[in-house]
């Protein structure tokens, strides 16, 4: 009976079974249909069913097909930068549907703060952003190029034309009175890049010797970067962030379940060009300013040397110099190809990416850059292990001019000699023309090889606790090298006779260290309570060799190369130094309801280059934020976001070299007993400590209309203190200085305002633009003993660290035709460094830039204007006498005279007047010499079409693109963006590209 229940129940579940999957399998079928946006396929669309694991993706043509079951299942349409959408099935089989973009609230990007990633709506610190598709719409070799004019508080100056050159960057201000002491820390996938290689024979050809790190990385391999600048971001990074955090994040491979290999192809060509505002005088003006010199002076014969007036070169003849030395078309072609793939664990992307670019000179000078990449990302199938790994390689061959020749453009007497005979040889016009040619013999170059791997790994130890690390290694070798043959000069002059006095330079330099920092995360939510709690420790280890050789004398140029060949040889030291860094650091980030945030962020610093008793250091900031938006009310249709932040820290800096505290020495040339001796070459001072920054900042930020309108208004003020200058000694000391901290106190405060929005962000047209402008303001706030001290003639209570003292010129007395400058002393001369008190403020009032996108269906345009109110040196800060022979810009033609009463220039003079002379001289360093050097530029401007594609084609791209392409400005001078002036501005550059991913 029991074995019937059995038989019988087993029919009725049988046959219940068999009911349900008849039921099943008639409910489900399969539902086609294209996914698009602004009418056009759109491709890597998730389709799902809710509830199900059934996935699928659109191809290229936008196209898909999923099998559904259920009565009236829902489709989920999802796409990473558009709009999710949802779709109730009934009787459908085929459903097209479009997608709009996606506004992207404030709670949704994501930012790098270095240690720690945060949620631009979580964050309680300053950090500013540029993304890749800022940075790929620019014909630049360096990413910085790519911020100037995109970042509040961020001011960039691109120090030359020249390629591979440096940028001076301030990052709110500078801090320390110490040019080298402004510098920030840049970090590459959290490895610190070190800082700028010395270069010891750069300084006629790159301004202030510099050569940027960034130039290393190629900036079409860049995801991100983020600039920390408040006391909350840059505290972490303690005695290193006290001017401003750099991060540069590389892009890395896309893990997913149905990612597919692929290959992104991109290559342009560029041109460009020499931007002046310079127009100077032609041949007739030229030639009548020397001959009212000669005649103010009372010289009724010209002197012998005297060529381009006393008949011997042609009077007739006109060269525009700048056009001839500068103004070719230097041409730029850059390659770059990337292969990525993986799947929902691993992922990994290669690429390889290689620049050639020419100058503006004449001659066939380059620069060439080819830079490897590699990453790999791994993740254990239930996500508690993550692995990431990545290597860079790169190699920067610059070869350029050993001096800039700029200046001799704009100086070069209109109707001087050709530059090449009929046979192609330099023509020195009988021994009577200095030819600037001659310099095309000589050349500057470098070697910059660069090796950057970094390893990051992340395990869940238990839920909510993770142990991290972090760490790398950066190799790099700068090699350098000068020649100066004796065919650079002219072969009458004892210089130019033979290779005996040609004459060799070259410097190598190696910099190999490594970082390791493990670190303890963990992390709790709990009700309306979040809490992230981080601590790690970091040891950074560098060492570096240097040397150099210079050798004088060769028996024939083909050595020239090889100093070992020369008939004297100087070597100068050979330095091996070693620097090490420890620290602990921690970070307590709470969140109470999700609008209500803490973050306290602390490091205790251990530096080497400190003495015994101050090695170390602690450095912290608090950080607040509000998000007054969700209290309820404040809830409403028109605020979608708002939040109230503020910041207050310390950071500080140990940017000083190394062996500071010690005593050294180097040898002496002299000989005693046929031994060489030492001489002292720096005092000690043990006692120097770190100098440091307290930060203060607050921030209000608003988003309005679901964000599509943003805006952001800051106020910060920095003081920098202990500052770490040489400290003046008595002559009996045998030294002019000892390194020591002084009381000074710089302070940085400004204001910073930030407003984007998306007028139109759906449909077929799309309008994105964003506008930034910033109120920076420096002084000096406290230096003790200053009156008394050499920096007294340099530095000024209450002014900027950037102003100068120069006479204060009060035009031309009428009496004589002659400068005047205000006598300060009353002593009845004009004399330095007692009348040279007036003080110009060099440096910027305001800066900041406008940024609009507009897309049109296939179409995208977008530009940017960069806008700097400032006041710099001009043009007479550089400018010889009027009247010698040297060009002069047609301003000069403004000379005073009875007739011209308010002429600019005193009557010309040939150079013979020793009173002129002195006057002009007074003139060059006076508050004629600086002006207003503000300007607008058209930064960039990029205009680009999206093929249509089918097929293998995942997308292909054409564009033109232009850099600099527009300067409104009423400076007197070339170029009104320059670090010292008299060097090649930037250029002037248009490119056409493609990009194929496939």
């Amino acid at each position: 009976m029991k074995n019937s229940y059995y038989n019988i129940g087993g029919i009725f579940f049988g046959l219940m079974f068999t009911a349900v999957s008849i039921g099943t399998k008639a409910q489900t079928r399969t539902i086609s249909g294209t996914v698009t946006s602004s009418g056009k396929p759109l491709q890597g669309v998730l389709i799902s069913q809710k509830g199900s694991d059934q996935v699928t993706r659109t191809g290229n043509n936008g196209t898909y097909q999923i099998e559904v079951s259920a009565e009236n299942p829902i489709l989920l349409f999802r796409h990473p930068d558009y709009a999710e959408e949802k779709f109730t099935l009934t009787n459908q089989a085929v459903v097209n549907i479009s997608l709009e973009q996606k506004v992207k609230g404030i709670e949704e990007v994501i930012l790098n703060a270095g240690y720690y990633k945060v949620k631009d709506k979580e964050r309680t610190g300053s950090i500013a952003k540029v993304s890749a598709k800022d940075i790929e719409n620019q014909p630049v070799t360096n990413v910085l190029s790519t911020v100037q004019g995109r970042m509040a508080g961020v001011n960039i100056t691109q120090n030359s034309g020249v390629p591979g050159g440096g940028y001076d960057i301030q990052i709110r201000g500078k801090n320390s009175l110490r040019a080298l002491g402004n510098n920030p820390l840049y970090v590459v996938d959290g490895v610190p890049l070190g800082g700028e290689m010395a270069s010891q024979f750069s300084a006629e050809m790159l301004p202030a010797s510099s050569i940027n790190p960034l130039n290393s990385i190629n900036p079409a391999d860049i995801e991100s970067i983020e600039i920390l600048k408040d006391a909350d971001a840059t505290s972490i990074y303690g005695s290193r962030g006290a001017n401003g955090v750099v991060l540069i994040t590389t892009k890395k491979g896309k893990s997913g379940k149905y990612q597919n290999l692929g290959l992104n192809v991109g290559t342009s060509y560029a041109v460009s060009s020499m931007i002046s505002n310079l127009t100077m005088m032609k041949t007739s003006d030229y030639l009548r300013m020397r001959r009212q010199a000669y005649q103010n002076d009372g010289i009724a014969v010209y002197p012998a040397n005297a060529y381009d007036i006393n008949g011997v070169w042609d009077q007739g003849r006109y060269t525009d110099w700048r056009k001839e030395l500068i103004g070719n078309t230097a041409d730029a072609f850059t390659a770059n190809v990337s292969l990525n793939g993986g799947n929902e664990r691993t992922s990994f992307l290669v690429g390889y990416g290689h620049n050639e670019q020419s100058t503006v000179f004449s001659k066939d000078f380059k620069y060439k850059s080819d830079n490897l990449s590699a990453n790999i990302s791994h993740s254990s199938e239930d996500r508690r292990f993550q692995l990431s790994v990545s290597n860079r390689f790169s190699v920067q061959k610059n070869n350029v001019l050993s001096e800039d020749i700029t200046k001799q453009a704009f100086l070069m007497v209109p109707n001087a000699p050709a530059l090449y005979l009929s046979d192609g040889s330099p023509n020195w016009e009988n021994n009577t023309f200095n030819n600037p040619a001659g310099l095309y013999n000589s050349s500057y170059s470098y070697e910059n090889k660069q090796f950057l791997t970094q390893m990051n790994l992340q395990y869940e130890l238990l839920e909510h606790w993770f142990l991290k690390f972090n760490g790398g290694l950066n190799y790099q070798s700068f090699d350098e090298r000068s020649l100066k043959p004796n065919t650079m000069y002219n072969p009458a002059s004892y210089q130019g006779q033979s290779s005996a006095s040609s004459q060799s330079y070259t410097s190598s330099q190696d910099r190999f260290s490594f970082i390791l920092e493990p670190q303890l995360n963990w992390q709790m939510k709990k009700e309306r309570h979040a809490l992230d709690v981080l601590v790690g420790t970091t040891f950074q280890r560098e060492t570096g060799t240097q040397g150099s050789m210079i050798g004088i004398g060769f028996e024939s140029n083909a050595f020239i190369e090889n100093i070992g060949a020369a008939r004297t040889r100087i070597i100068t030291d050979q330095i091996k130094t070693e620097y090490r860094y420890t620290a602990f650091f921690g970070r307590v980030n709470y969140q109470y309801a999700g609008r209500y945030i803490l973050n306290v962020t602390g490091r205790r610093d251990g530096s080497s280059r400190f003495g015994p008793s101050n090695k170390f250091a602690n450095f912290g900031a608090v950080g607040a934020a509000w998000i007054f938006s969700q209290e309820s009310f404040l809830k409403n249709k028109w605020l979608s976001f708002g939040k109230l932040r503020a910041s207050y820290g310390t950071t500080g800096s140990d940017n000083i070299g190394d062996y500071g505290y010690l005593d050294t020495y180097d040898l002496s040339e002299y000989l005693y007993n046929n031994t060489a001796g030492l001489n002292p070459s720096r005092l000690y001072n043990p006692n120097y400590s770190w100098e440091k920054t307290t930060k203060l900042e607050a921030a209000l930020e608003l988003g309005f209309i679901k964000n599509r309108i943003n805006l952001t208004a800051a106020w910060y003020k920095n003081r920098s203190s202990s500052q770490l200058v040489g400290y003046q000694l008595p002559s009996i000391t045998g030294f002019p200085s000892v390194l020591a901290n002084l009381d000074a106190v710089v302070e940085n405060s400004g204001w910073e305002l930030e407003l984007s929005a998306k007028p139109f962000s759906s449909g077929s047209f799309q309008w994105e633009s964003s506008v930034n402008i910033s109120f920076p303001k420096n002084k000096l706030v406290s230096f003790p003993g200053l009156r008394g001290s050499t920096y007294a003639n340099t530095y000024v209570i209450g002014q900027p660290i950037t102003s100068v003292k120069v006479y204060q010129y009060e035009g031309i007395d009428r009496a004589t035709g002659l400068y005047r400058f205000k006598d300060f002393n009353g002593d009845g001369k004009i004399t330095a460094p007692d009348d040279r008190q007036a003080v110009e403020n060099i440096g910027v009032r305001y800066f900041g830039g406008w940024n609009n996108t507009f897309r049109l269906k296939n179409w995208n345009l977008s530009f940017l204007f960069q806008f700097v109110k400032q006041r710099n040196w001009n043009y007479n800060n550089i400018m010889p006498i009027p009247g010698t022979m040297n060009n002069q810009p047609q301003e000069v033609l403004d000379v005073w005279s009875h007739e011209n009463p308010g002429g600019t220039y005193m009557p010309y003079s040939s150079g013979s007047n020793g009173i002129k002379n002195q006057l002009h001289i007074f003139f060059m360093n006076s508050t004629a010499a600086v002006s207003d050097a503000s300007f607008i530029r058209l930064k960039n401007l990029e205009l680009g079409y999206q093929v249509p594609v089918k097929g293998t084609f995942k997308s292909v791209k054409v564009y033109f693109q232009g850099q600099n392409l527009l300067t409104f400005t009423k400076y007197f001078g070339p170029d009104p963006e320059f670090r010292n002036i008299g060097y090649l501005p930037p250029l002037r550059t248009y490119s056409l590209g493609l990009l194929i991913s496939l």
